[in-house]
């Protein structure tokens, strides 16, 4: 038993990793690159997300909320995330630079 209580522990760890990671992933997003892919707003998949990762690190794996958090990240990380990861920029937000650069300087329309 105290293997099968190891192998839980790891499993439950594992859990709370991938879902923090969801979590993290989400909230790095911008929140017009969700409507840009055509899925549900961002503070949406945050509180999925968040419930998934607290869910998780109160009960444990063998109840029933944490599947249901698992079935979410799931969701978000092969359906949501390659949506985002495939628009211009990722979905993430910019750094520096303004909304007229180009790929190679600032484009002012031939001025």
């Amino acid at each position: 038993m105290q293997g099968f209580a190891g192998f839980m522990s790891l499993l439950s760890l594992a859990l709370i990793v991938f879902s923090g990671f969801a979590l993290v992933d989400a909230a790095i997003r911008r929140e017009d690159g969700y409507r840009a892919a055509d899925k549900q707003t961002k503070p949406f998949w945050m509180i999925i997300l968040g419930l998934a990762f607290v869910v998780d690190l109160i009960f444990p794996i063998l109840s029933f909320l944490p599947v249901i958090g698992l079935v979410a990240t799931i969701v978000y990380m092969v359906d949501v995330r390659p949506a985002l990861r495939s628009l211009p920029g990722g979905g993430r937000p910019r750094r520096g630079g303004s909304s007229s650069d180009g790929p190679y300087g600032p484009y002012n329309g031939g001025r």
